[in-house]
């Protein structure tokens, strides 16, 4: 699934402007941000990072701007908003066409969902907890456990 989300036009970006910022590459920006090094080129793949610069050897060269936009898509991510969500969200954030009272009722959305997973993780919890009342732990292969996974 490729995201394509727009990117702002940007101007070139000189080697000077490399050496003169402070850069990290994707290690230290996995590191800072706690995201995975794949993961994050999962989303550079799936255009809701933007395309790092790149150096004189081809290494991916990111910044504090890179750690920013990370940590937004990371939170994001914790709060159970999906990656389309939160494309949506960063182009509103980039075109600047937003009121604070729709991100406002964006999240009251996102907060109803999480309420209805919990309701959803709660029945499943007992379920399960039925399940493991039933068995008598014994050493034979038969396991009332496994039988109720079993049936519709």
């Amino acid at each position: 699934m490729h995201f394509g989300r727009k990117q702002l036009v940007t101007p070139p970006i000189t080697i000077r402007y490399i050496y003169t910022m402070k850069t990290m590459q994707i290690g230290t920006l996995s590191d800072q941000t706690g995201v995975h090094i794949e993961t994050i080129r999962y989303y550079e793949r799936e255009s809701i990072l933007p395309k790092p610069m790149r150096n004189g050897g081809g290494r991916r060269v990111y910044d504090g701007s890179d750690v920013r936009m990370l940590n937004f898509i990371h939170k994001c991510r914790g709060f159970g908003y999906s990656l389309k969500e939160i494309v949506n969200l960063l182009e509103l954030v980039d075109t600047g066409r937003f009121t604070c009272k729709q991100i406002h009722d964006r999240t009251l959305e996102q907060a109803i969902g999480v309420s209805e997973k919990i309701k959803q993780l709660k029945i499943m919890e007992r379920e399960l907890l039925q399940m493991a009342s039933q068995c008598g732990q014994g050493n034979k292969p038969k396991c009332p456990i496994i039988d109720s996974l079993f049936l519709e």
